[in-house]
This record gives C-alpha cells, sequence and structure tokens, in this order.
C-alpha cells in the first residue's frame, strides 16, 4: 500500500479548511498545510489535525506556493487539494481501495473534480485533474494562476472524485490582477495563460477584450485541445453579448475543427436555431447532442446535463413548437427520468396533464 502526503496552500479558510480536513483525513498519512497570510482562525483549525503548517510569502503565484508545498512532502505520492475541496462519503471507500492498489509504477493519477451540482447534489460540470502525484518524479506547477502540472509518465484515470463545494466568494479580481500585473511586466502569456486570461476578461465582461485574447489562443498551434474547443465556446458567449449572433454562431461551428462535436457545443447551436423559431433545425442539434458522450477521460471541461437532460427539455420544447405534441411528450418523460424532482419537469409534468397528454 502506498502512503500519500496532503498538500495545501491555504488563506482565511476558517469556514471551510475544518470540512475538508475532515473528509480526508483518514485516507492521508501527512497533512502539509502552507499559510499564505490567514488573518482568521484558518491555522487554529488546521492544527487540530496536523503540526506540519508552514508560511509563504505571497508573492502572487500560486504554482510557486504549490511547489514549496510539495517540497515539504516525505510520502510515497501527494494528493493536493483546496481548502473548499471535499472528499464525501461516497467516494472514501474509492479512495481507501485507489491506495490499497496503486502500483508503486504509476507517476500520475488523474481524478474527476466535480465543481457544479444541481438541487439532488449530482455533479452536473466535471473535469479531470492530476490529483495524485508521485514525489520520487519531481513534478513542478507552473502558471502564476490557474497552475498545473502537465501529465506525463505513467498516467492512470480512476473514478475516485473531489468535490468543490465552494461557501464563499474568493476575491472575484484577483487572477485578472495577477494577469494584468504580469503583462505589465511585459512578460508574455503561454498558451494555457492566454486562454484563463480571456476567460476572465469574459468573466468581468470586458468582451472586446477577451475576444481578442481568445482569438489569439485560438491562432496559436501550441494551444491545447480541450482548452480551443471551451474557447470557441467561451468565445460565443462574448459574440452574443455584443449582438453578434452570426460571429457567435461561427465560433460554435469553429469548435468542430478539434474534434467530433461536443454536447455542449450541439446545445448552445440549438438554442441560436431555437431563439430564431428554427424549431427544425433546433431539434437537429439538440437531437445531436444526445448522441454524444462526454470525453471525460479527455481532461478537458464537461456539463453531464448537455448529454441528455438540457436537449431532452429543449426537444420537449421544439416538438410542443412543431405540432407533434406525442414526440414532446415523449421527450418529457427522457428529460423526467434524469431529473424526476426538477422545477422543470414539474412544471411541463403539470402542463401536460392538465392539457391532456398525460
Amino acid at each position: 500500500m502506498v502512503t500519500i502526503s496532503l498538500c495545501m496552500i491555504v488563506k482565511n479558510e476558517q469556514d471551510v479548511i475544518g470540512r475538508c480536513l475532515e473528509s480526508v483525513k483518514e485516507i492521508v498519512d501527512e497533512i502539509i498545510i502552507v499559510d499564505t497570510g490567514s488573518s482568521d482562525n484558518t491555522i487554529e483549525i488546521a492544527s487540530q489535525y496536523t503540526q506540519k503548517i508552514y508560511h509563504f510569502l505571497w508573492i502572487d503565484d500560486f504554482a510557486a506556493a504549490r511547489n514549496f508545498s510539495f517540497s515539504k512532502a516525505s510520502k510515497d505520492y501527494i494528493l493536493w487539494l483546496d481548502a473548499d475541496d471535499v472528499i464525501e462519503p461516497k467516494y472514501k471507500q474509492e479512495f481507501l481501495t485507489l491506495k490499497q492498489t496503486l502500483p508503486n509504477t504509476i507517476d500520475i493519477v488523474m481524478l474527476p473534480y466535480h465543481v457544479a451540482f444541481d438541487q439532488n447534489n449530482n455533479a452536473t460540470h466535471s473535469y479531470y485533474r492530476e490529483r495524485i502525484l508521485k514525489r520520487a518524479s519531481n513534478f513542478q506547477w507552473v502558471g502564476a494562476v490557474h497552475e498545473a502540472i502537465s501529465p506525463q509518465g505513467n498516467v492512470v484515470f480512476e473514478k475516485a472524485a473531489i468535490s468543490h463545494k465552494k461557501l464563499h466568494p474568493s476575491d472575484p479580481n484577483r487572477n485578472l490582477r495577477i494577469f494584468e500585473k504580469l503583462l505589465l511586466k511585459g512578460q508574455l502569456l503561454e498558451p494555457r495563460q492566454q486562454f484563463y486570461y480571456a476567460r476572465e476578461l469574459y468573466y468581468h465582461k470586458r468582451y472586446y477584450d477577451a475576444i481578442y485574447y481568445f482569438e489569439q489562443f485560438l491562432n496559436n498551434p501550441k494551444g491545447w485541445t480541450e482548452n480551443k474547443i471551451s474557447a470557441c465556446i467561451d468565445l460565443a458567449n462574448c459574440y452574443k453579448a455584443i449582438h453578434q449572433e452570426q460571429k457567435a454562431l461561427l465560433s460554435l461551428y469553429h469548435s468542430f475543427l478539434y474534434d467530433v462535436p461536443r454536447g455542449e457545443s450541439c446545445c448552445e447551436i440549438g438554442n441560436f436555431f431555437m431563439a430564431h423559431e428554427q424549431y427544425n433545425i433546433a431539434v437537429f442539434w439538440f437531437e445531436a447532442a444526445t448522441r454524444q458522450k462526454p470525453n471525460i477521460s479527455s481532461g478537458g471541461f464537461f456539463t453531464t446535463d448537455c448529454y441528455d437532460y438540457i436537449p431532452y427539455l429543449q426537444l420537449c420544447v421544439c416538438y410542443h413548437k412543431l405540432g407533434d405534441d406525442n414526440t414532446s411528450v415523449v421527450y418529457h418523460q427522457k428529460a423526467k427520468e434524469c431529473k424526476p424532482e426538477d422545477e422543470i419537469v414539474l412544471r411541463n409534468e403539470q402542463y401536460f396533464k392538465e392539457n391532456g397528454m398525460l
């Protein structure tokens, strides 16, 4: 059985750090906490779980802080978490089994990261992260913001998942501030950083700036395919925000250059034609979404609902608009199978019953 060091960087996380450490304490053999300047009770809470607490002067560089935390680990493998992450009880046994069975020839274990949830706590948006890393391989984080370790060596994908359960918002301007500080210093952003900088601009509704950087990223041949697919969808949203709908649609089609159509892109295209009351075309794209499967092993972002629940709901509406209520009811039932207690499903159910269709 391998041993695992948990390495975390934290700052002012008193509301969540206890929950995180409680969820993982029986899985790991060592807990390393690196504090980057807390002024609340974070350190006091962490000290109930470990004495290995270190201080790191914050220099606007997440990779530097994570590399420092990794340097303090002493076990076979390193697991990293953020303070508002949690290992839910349903995944605890999978982690324990993984720990018992993981061959020491593995360099990186990729695990699902659930970051959005529906009303029943089912994950709706997930992606894989490099989560457990062999210490002897001496992996190094890169990137001042949205830091990452490039998967290399013997990499495996497992099912044990981490859930991101944020209780309070972080500084919404922090990442943008760090990126723009780097640019002021004359630093060139590598492709992954271009992508995430463009996203920050998009989140801050600086749509024209975001479009410029998304297009720079998409024109860079070194960009990661999964990020390019996501960039096309984000770029489309930027164009929609400035009322350039044709360019938005072309951006979605652009994603097909990189791989087979994804459910996310198909749903967005379907929404475009649905908004323009071109329901037959919308049906084509929503049905296309239901024929796809999320490519979870790619490491890219995927929204589970875009492969069944969302297109089923939209197909229910489209077929109703086309006057085909029998097919509309079929897709309502499919959506109901996915989420029987969802408010939209319940409203549709009531509508169909009141109109004698069920």
